[in-house]
């Protein structure tokens, strides 16, 4: 499975970004697909998960403003960023696990996300 995530871009405190992550492989539907980011100096951090069934979990920083959501047809996984905050800055990963709650075990390059003040 090769993911691929873009949609990344420089924005203002507030404003919405989507991120997509593409995924070549008939398995990548049937497995859980996760977002990741990691800001400068920082430890990469989970950000939200969709398991099979459309089961969804997000981070408490994201919750409510973040929304992730896939489309199997087109083997895609998309992130939606609403009311984006400068602390949002990070570069955001995809990744896809062959087991949920086992750990990731494919992972995309990032896309840039930064939001100024």
């Amino acid at each position: 499975v090769q993911l691929q995530a873009s949609g990344g871009g420089l924005v203002q405190a507030g404003d919405s970004l989507r991120l997509t992550c593409a995924a070549s492989g008939y398995i990548f539907r049937s497995m859980p697909v996760a977002w990741y980011r990691q800001a400068p100096g920082k430890e990469r951090e989970w950000v939200t998960e969709i398991f099979i069934g459309g089961i969804t979990e997000y981070a408490d920083s994201v919750k409510g403003r973040f929304t992730i959501s896939r489309d199997n047809a087109k083997n895609t996984v998309y992130l939606q960023m609403n009311s984006l905050k400068p602390e949002d800055t990070a570069v955001y990963y995809c990744a896809a696990a062959k087991k949920a709650r086992a750990g990731m075990d494919y992972w995309g390059k990032g896309t840039q996300v930064t939001v100024s003040s």
